[in-house]
């Protein structure tokens, strides 16, 4: 890992848990926790207010040498800039829900923003989640984990959240797209979370970092 500092590979489909989880966990190891799925949401929400067409590849490659993004660390919270806006909670609004797969399907998107997520590393060691951590952007990184749930209890998060989008529907896009699919990284540890409260869960990442040999002076920042 760049300047020693660590990865922790966070994937896994829509309402595992995975956002929370990583954040938790960040925040018990003080570390630098990047929200993946924002990055990508933003390009979608830069595809409404440019009326680009997010079904239109060439339209949306065009779009990104004339949209700046700017990737950052807010109190340990990865931001993301579209043209020096902040787009806020709006990056959750159904339009993006409807739009994000589809701009995450295109190969110059994810290039640019795997590259984006890499330079991360720079700043500090990582909690990272997304659907390709641990197969694309840290592929060598000894901490990948898969946070999963049944397909019931991730409906009912879902709706929790006031979303209205189908959780199954998102992930059959994203596993069958033919750029960095959604797949369970090679070497990552499978964690149900249906069953499981979120502190439960945190504490099996944990355990799994420690059996995997994650540096001591951060395993001993766990309370």
């Amino acid at each position: 890992m760049s300047n020693h500092h660590i990865a922790v590979a966070i994937d896994g489909p829509a309402a595992s848990g995975k956002s929370t989880v990583a954040k938790r966990l960040a925040k018990q190891l003080g570390l630098i926790m990047v929200n993946t799925g924002a990055m990508y949401r933003a390009v979608a929400w830069a595809t409404i207010q440019k009326g680009v067409d997010p079904s239109d590849t060439a339209a949306v490659v065009a779009m990104l040498s004339s949209v700046e993004f700017r990737c950052g660390v807010t109190e340990m919270l990865s931001t993301v800039l579209v043209d020096g806006a902040d787009p806020g909670e709006e990056l959750r609004q159904d339009a993006v829900n409807g739009r994000v797969s589809k701009v995450a399907a295109i190969p110059e998107v994810r290039a640019l923003l795997v590259k984006m997520q890499r330079d991360y590393l720079e700043l500090g060691s990582v909690v990272m989640e997304g659907r390709d951590i641990g197969s694309v952007v840290f592929p060598d990184t000894p901490f990948k984990m898969y946070i999963d749930a049944s397909e019931s209890v991730r409906r009912m998060r879902r709706a929790a959240e006031g979303i209205i989008d189908d959780p199954t529907a998102r992930d059959k896009e994203d596993s069958e797209r033919k750029s960095s699919p959604l797949v369970i990284a090679e070497g990552a540890v499978v964690i149900d979370s249906s069953e499981l409260t979120i502190e439960e869960v945190v504490e099996q990442a944990v355990g799994v970092l420690a059996e995997r040999g994650a540096p001591q002076e951060i395993l001993d920042r766990v309370r």
